[in-house]
Order: C-alpha cells, then sequence, then structure tokens
C-alpha cells in the first residue's frame, strides 16, 4: 500500500539537471507536490542531491528546486515499464512552484477523471488555496 500524502499525475515536462559540473536534460513522467520522476539517460546515485528546473510548457516560467535522489533506475532495462531514470523528493522548492505544480496535477487529474484516493485530491486540493481565500471564510 502506499503511503503518500499526495496523489500522482502523469505529467511530461521538460527538466534541465545540474550536479557538479555537470548537466543533462530529462522529462518528467510523473509528478506530486513532494516530488518528481525524471526520465533520463543517466540516472543518479541514492542520496545524490542537485539542482533541477523544470519548463512548464507554453509559460516563461521555470520551476527551480533542489531535489535528493530517493530511487534510481541505473542500470535496469529502460522500457514503458521501467523506464532509465530517478525519482527525487523535493528539499528546497518555493510555495509558489510548489502550487504551480499542485494546480497542474488538479487540472489534469480532473480532465482524465482518474481514480483518485478523495483523501489525497482534497490534500492536493488544499494546497493550492490561497490563504486569503482561508481568512475569508472564517470571518
Amino acid at each position: 500500500m502506499e503511503n503518500r500524502q499526495f496523489p500522482r499525475a502523469e505529467i511530461r515536462w521538460p527538466v534541465f539537471i545540474k550536479t557538479n559540473g555537470h548537466s543533462t536534460e530529462g522529462v518528467t513522467l510523473n509528478m506530486s507536490p513532494n516530488g518528481v520522476f525524471i526520465r533520463c539517460a543517466e540516472p543518479l546515485r541514492l542520496s545524490e542531491i542537485f539542482d533541477i528546473a523544470i519548463r512548464i510548457p507554453n509559460s516563461d516560467h521555470s520551476l527551480r528546486a533542489r531535489v535528493e535522489v530517493i530511487w534510481s533506475n541505473i542500470y535496469g532495462p529502460d522500457d514503458d515499464i521501467t523506464p532509465r531514470g530517478m525519482g527525487v523528493r523535493f528539499l528546497k522548492i518555493s510555495s509558489g512552484d510548489r502550487k504551480v505544480i499542485a494546480k497542474a496535477m488538479l487540472q489534469h487529474l480532473q480532465s482524465d477523471k482518474e481514480n483518485i484516493d478523495p483523501e489525497k485530491l482534497e490534500n492536493l486540493q488544499t494546497l493550492i488555496i490561497e490563504k486569503s481565500q482561508i481568512t475569508s471564510k472564517a470571518a
């Protein structure tokens, strides 16, 4: 059983990966406000920490984050079932960028009408509510 706070959405956005003196590119396969799976030719090893920039299609904005590798497929097959890449968790990301991810996920998940755990969907919706909206509702 998965113990994730948020659902994941299959969103494919270009990623730029920058490590110590090395850079490469990849694409997101799925994401949540807490992390992302990046398909790339040269995944990094577990526990490596580095910076990424995720380019949002049809936008001038890129999400920037400091991440840590928590799952990596360095040597296994590279196919649709087990793509070459790595799962990373966000160590440092702005609340605004996390909200952009949550909004894109919510739009994607609602348009696909996927079967989602209602509690995880509520967690996602809560993340994108503006603090001012909460304050005005409480008044």
